[in-house]
């Protein structure tokens, strides 16, 4: 018997609850309880309210699902600020 596929969507962080879990505006509108997966945990992705979020999702359970992946912000991939070189110490 095969594994049952799971189901991708993507959405919006609204709120982080304890224990690791996030409350998740998916774009149909519908609001699920989510938590981090492993390999984000172990690469120390952090997830903040107002992220936008893939979820992994299993037919089974639709108010339940997986952060897999966090989407980069768009205002984050323009030109940076120019460097101003230095220490890091201000001085007297």
């Amino acid at each position: 018997m095969a594994k049952e596929e799971l189901m991708q969507f993507e959405g919006l962080v609204l709120e982080i609850l304890p224990d690791a879990r996030y409350r998740v505006q998916l774009d149909q509108g519908h609001e699920i309880v989510a938590y981090t997966a492993g390999k984000m945990k172990k690469n120390r992705i952090k997830t903040l309210a107002g992220d936008r979020v893939t979820v992994e999702m299993s037919p089974y359970d639709l108010e339940k699902g997986r952060l897999v992946f966090r989407h980069k912000d768009e205002r984050s991939s323009g030109p940076r600020p120019p460097f101003r070189g230095g220490s890091q110490f201000r001085r007297r």
